[in-house]
């Protein structure tokens, strides 16, 4: 989902616009809409998705989309009216099942389909949504989202999708929930004849047509969120590799403009670097069925399934710039490493409500520093992270609101991945570090979760209650306060500034010697020698201090 730029200072006057997209956190008030978009309606929870055929055509000259969605689901509870999404300016034209036309009323971006046939538990049944229109056009992708339409250099026509916040439904009809993923797709895409489409999955075929368009095939074999179903359109030109993986072969598959090939051959040498980091911390890439690939696009770039977009410029770092000012950030193409680790963190583990969007994007952010610990050690990844601080705001909590699909904070990228890199100092054990990272990618193998569920997990696999740190870093914008006091030969501490009962462990240089303090919020007391009035906390902790003892 998804970056940010030299510093989150641009970024966050991005989030903050009125946009629906990426990390909007300026609406407070609460609509009927952002209900019906966020909550699992009882016109949504009564069937489960099972299978899509999104078959479209893109027009680049009156920049349209038209086509049909067909849309499987299992029957949960008998019921005789569902929800399908599609926003504002696109329209629904006609449903169907069994051959009959359904009636249908459209409540804003939410249609609500009267279905006639019998609807029995445990039947597998489909509909076919005819729909067309154009699409929101991107303002500022992929943070303010929808439809890009551009030309390449050449003045060929250059597309793309992107709408993570936003939802799939800003360009087509979907169940456009996070909690219910389609389990395979088939995604046909019918663009102008000197073009090409690639999609997510693997192309199964292309078919020429009478009138001169081809339409490309992609069949996604693994559930996929919605907002990782994606097009990209353009005169691309393609190279491949097979990495040996720890699943065995791994077919990676790159599209890039023409004229970027030679570039591309250079810089995408970094995408066999990142699944060997990768694979290592987290355990084997999640979707060897559907192939890797790494497309060009005309925005910034995007973690789409087995589709991931590229728009870095070739260069390393962020478009040639290193966030944590460390020089670390240059060692690597910041677009590849980051939206790449979404596979695993996004598209792998998938939240179940965008409020718990830091599931993403903070171990996203984190596999950053996992990058360069795995090639230029341990130190470095530290530095990375630690670098990355001044990017922080605490503005607002990073877990947003529930049920009105709202987003928390920016910060859900570096204050998150701080957060990670001071569970792993607590836990004190890199060989169960790693462990729990390949753990929760196994245990939540393709499936929703909560916030919740990546919590419970970590303090069950560590053997410790995480629980106040989640709440002090995930729901808070307060930075816990070490007070201490030296006196009469005794020094006195405890947490301040944080959670009630805040009882993170923290290590610290106390008369020279690293020492592990369990400060809570009341106060302790241990003798001490020597003549020490200060302490001095790990630069691994995101903590501040305050001496009381004049």
């Amino acid at each position: 989902m998804k970056s940010y730029i030299i510093t989150f200072t641009f970024l966050f006057i991005v989030f903050t616009s009125n946009s629906q997209g990426l990390l909007n956190k300026s609406q407070k008030v609460f609509t009927h809409q952002d209900t019906l978009r966020g909550s699992i309606t009882k016109e949504r929870a009564w069937w489960d998705l099972k299978y899509y055929h999104l078959d479209i055509k893109v027009d680049p000259v009156d920049k349209t989309i038209s086509g049909s969605n067909t849309i499987r689901y299992t029957v949960l509870n008998e019921s005789m009216k569902m929800q399908i999404d599609l926003q504002e300016p696109m329209e629904i034209y006609k449903v169907t099942q069994d051959g009959k036309e359904l009636k249908f009323e459209r409540d804003g971006n939410a249609f609500f389909v009267q279905l006639v046939a019998d609807q029995k538990v445990g039947e597998i049944k489909e509909i076919i949504v005819s729909f067309g229109g154009k699409p929101k056009e991107a303002v500022n992708p992929p943070w303010d989202g929808g439809i890009t339409w551009k030309k390449d250099k050449n003045g060929k026509d250059f597309i793309a999708s992107s709408c993570q916040g936003l939802g799939a439904s800003i360009w087509w009809p979907c169940k456009d929930h996070m909690y219910d993923e389609v389990e395979d797709m088939l995604i046909s895409v019918n663009v102008p004849g000197d073009l090409t489409d690639v999609s997510n999955g693997r192309l199964k075929s292309i078919k020429k047509q009478k009138d001169g368009t081809k339409t490309f095939n992609w069949y996604v074999s693994n559930p996929i969120n919605n907002y990782g179903v994606n097009i990209n359109i353009g005169d691309y030109v393609n190279f491949s590799e097979k990495y040996k993986g720890e699943k065995g072969d791994l077919d990676c598959n790159y599209y890039v403009l023409s004229y970027n090939l030679a570039s591309a051959k250079k810089q995408f040498k970094d995408v066999p670097k990142m699944m060997k980091a990768f694979e290592n911390w987290f355990g084997p890439y999640p979707f060897y069925e559907d192939s890797y690939k790494l497309v060009e696009a005309p925005y910034l770039g995007m973690e789409h399934q087995s589709s991931v977009t590229y728009g870095n410029q070739y260069k390393n770092g962020y478009l040639g710039r290193d966030l944590s000012g460390t020089g670390w950030g240059l060692k690597f193409d910041f677009i590849i490493i980051h939206e790449s680790g979404h596979e695993w963190f996004a598209n792998n583990i998938t939240y179940k409500d965008i409020a718990d969007m830091w599931i993403h994007e903070s171990f996203t952010n984190y596999s950053e520093s996992l990058f360069l610990e795995y090639y230029y050690g341990k130190e470095a990844g530290a530095e990375y992270v630690i670098g990355c601080r001044k990017n922080i705001e605490n503005d607002i909590p990073i877990i947003g609101h529930y049920n009105v699909n709202n987003e928390g904070s920016g910060d859900m990228y570096p204050k998150g991945a701080n957060m990670l890199h001071m569970i792993r100092q607590v836990i004190n054990d890199d060989v169960k570090w790693k462990s729990i990272l390949r753990g929760l990618n196994s245990t939540f193998y393709h499936q929703t979760v909560t916030s919740k569920q990546i919590e419970d997990y970590i303090n069950n696999q560590s053997g410790i209650n995480l629980n106040r740190v989640f709440a002090q870093y995930l729901t808070t914008t307060k930075i816990p306060v070490l007070e201490y006091i030296f006196k009469d030969g005794s020094f006195g501490y405890h947490w301040s500034n944080c959670v009630a009962k805040f009882d993170m462990p923290v290590k610290v240089k106390l008369n020279g010697i690293d020492t592990w303090l369990k400060p809570t919020t009341e106060w302790k007391s241990e003798k001490t020698t020597g003549n020490q009035k200060t302490i001095e906390v790990s630069k691994d902790f995101y903590v501040t201090t305050s001496n009381i003892t004049e």
